[in-house]
């Protein structure tokens, strides 16, 4: 479909040049002199990478309609993770690129969204948080309470992620994964 420059809004994704881009931010500029344009920040949805790009408002922009599903983990297979439809229960396989990072807290039956084009997958959604069980903590030091001194530690999926020195094995923790980080320990 496409669309003027004034059209462009954050979270829209963009057609550009054969490949598929994610707005990121987009702002419009109308100089006193010369004719509007529009400032863009966009995420290739490929490569994963982003550009700054700047559209003239003559351009004409094509927008993108993207299936979404909801989809959960079942296993890994080389290069792939098997992902099935909590609709229908068709396993697809969606390449490990998409989550390399944090690949390593995420269990299975975890539920995402996995975005389609032309039914081919081309991003995922992981959920922001994961609650995980620790499964090796050494020992913190005795009399270190100033609050800011961490250890690394195992979690059930094989993750590590540096905790403050209170938490121990057996403890169920909360992880960001949007940056990987502890965020507290959880009732079981």
């Amino acid at each position: 479909m496409n669309l003027g420059i004034t059209e462009v809004k954050k979270g829209m994704v963009l057609k550009v040049e054969g490949e598929l881009y994610s707005v990121v931010r987009s702002e419009f500029v109308n100089p006193g002199k010369g004719s509007a344009f529009i400032r863009t920040k966009l995420k290739n949805l490929v490569r994963n990478s982003s550009i700054e790009r700047t559209f003239k408002a003559a351009e004409k922009l094509e927008s993108v309609d993207l299936e979404k599903r909801q989809m959960t983990i079942c296993y890994s297979d080389g290069d792939d993770i098997i992902f099935m439809d909590t609709n229908d229960f068709e396993q697809l396989p969606v390449s490990k690129e998409y989550l390399e990072d944090i690949l390593p807290f995420l269990k299975e039956e975890t539920a995402m969204e996995v975005s389609f084009y032309e039914g081919k997958p081309i991003g995922v959604i992981p959920p922001n948080f994961a609650i995980l069980e620790v499964t090796y903590a050494e020992e913190g030091l005795k009399g270190d309470t100033s609050g800011t001194a961490l250890k690394r530690v195992t979690v059930e999926t094989g993750g590590e992620i540096n905790v403050p020195i209170f938490v121990k094995q057996g403890d169920v923790i909360k992880i960001d994964l949007r940056d990987l980080t502890y965020v507290e320990r959880v009732n079981k």
